[in-house]
């Protein structure tokens, strides 16, 4: 089995009965629920930071289990305390160094929503160091592939990141993209 395929095992969790729709079957209503108000979020930042929706849904439902599992209170992708933190858990981890797994005790920035959480990843991928080429090429080519691979290549493992492709890729990520870029119906 690859790699990726092992990790997306992982994500198909107890509390959904279905497998992840990648595999054709339908997700859990929950799961959608999730991912519908992430859509909202993620189109709103996209709107300000012209940060790509989609990529940023993928890293949220990898590094959180579609939403379900964030680290702390509200951190839904992982991000380790920074300075510009005001709040921060510390949390028992793995990280992959030379390719094998070592456990780590680590602090981790926290959040008070979603929102703020998403917020912060879009300042990381928009204005952090270890993104600004693959920012800077983006902003000129409007690649979101390339903006991905850049990314993900140095938010994490191979296999992280085609997982996270093969996330940004799905139809009902896109689907919930589209129903949040339409504007509210007022009754």
């Amino acid at each position: 089995m690859q790699p990726w395929k092992i990790a997306a095992l992982l994500i198909c969790t107890a509390t959904i009965t279905k497998c992840p729709i990648w595999w054709g079957v339908e997700v859990d209503s929950e799961r959608q629920e999730r991912l519908n108000e992430v859509a909202v979020v993620a189109v709103r930042l996209e709107a300000q930071t012209g940060l790509p929706a989609r990529l940023m849904i993928a890293q949220w439902a990898v590094e959180s289990n579609w939403g379900a599992k964030p680290i702390g209170k509200a951190n839904y992708f992982g991000m380790k305390k920074a300075d510009r933190h005001t709040q921060c858990c510390t949390v028992a981890t793995h990280e992959v160094e030379h390719g094998k797994l070592v456990p780590k005790t680590l602090d981790f920035a926290d959040y008070n929503s979603l929102a703020e959480s998403c917020e912060d990843y879009a300042w990381l991928i928009t204005h952090g160091a270890p993104y600004a080429a693959a920012w800077a090429a983006f902003r000129q080519d409007h690649d979101v592939n390339r903006l991905a691979h850049a990314v993900l290549s140095v938010y994490a493992t191979a296999q992280y990141g085609a997982l996270a492709l093969q996330i940004a890729a799905q139809d009902n990520v896109q689907q919930a993209i589209t129903a949040a870029e339409k504007p509210p119906v007022v009754a």
